[in-house]
């Protein structure tokens, strides 16, 4: 298996090579750094990876300064890796009914089924209410709907509740009969 230093420069001695020699002393230290901010094993190998990569392409690197600048990038990536992973609870809590409280494989598993039988029941919605769902789905706001459709506001508010209320009927008659 070829090392890191191996794949990006096959000649020693070469400014790529110097580059990761002076790099790679730090992998362990931002290994825990990120370890201690994020739960994920595959988060906080990516983040490390990405850090040194960035760092090894930097190409007004001081080398005075590597540890800082390579606590600083893995801290930022760390950062961005927590505000996906929060964008994307929101929107699977936001429009694909998924639980709050998914905690494991199983229970994110169900609940993507779930909003997958949801948004197949949008289908059986008619008119207006299907069509101001599929745009609340979509994300805009129920203004932009009503204004989309050519409806007032209040046409398209009354649909979407309409429209809220009809699906939860159907999901909880379909909890009851299964």
């Amino acid at each position: 298996m070829l090392s890191s230093t191996e794949v990006l420069s096959s000649t020693e001695g070469s400014p790529a090579a110097e580059r990761w020699e002076l790099l790679l002393p730090h992998r362990e230290r931002l290994y825990r750094l990120a370890r201690l901010r994020l739960t994920g094993h595959q988060d906080v190998e990516d983040c490390v990876q990405e850090a040194l990569l960035r760092a090894a392409a930097y190409r007004d690197l001081d080398e005075e300064r590597v540890g800082p600048f390579l606590t600083s990038i893995t801290l930022r990536l760390c950062v961005d890796v927590y505000r996906r992973r929060e964008r994307t609870r929101k929107l699977l809590h936001q429009h694909s009914f998924v639980p709050e409280t998914a905690s494991g494989p199983e229970e994110a598993a169900c609940a993507a089924a779930e909003g997958a039988w949801m948004l197949q029941q949008v289908q059986r919605l008619e008119g207006q209410e299907r069509e101001v769902i599929l745009a609340r789905i979509e994300g805009t706001s129920t203004r932009e709907a009503a204004g989309r459709l050519g409806i007032s506001i209040k046409a398209a508010e009354g649909a979407f509740t309409r429209a809220r209320a009809r699906l939860r009927r159907w999901h909880g008659a379909s909890l009851t009969s299964g």
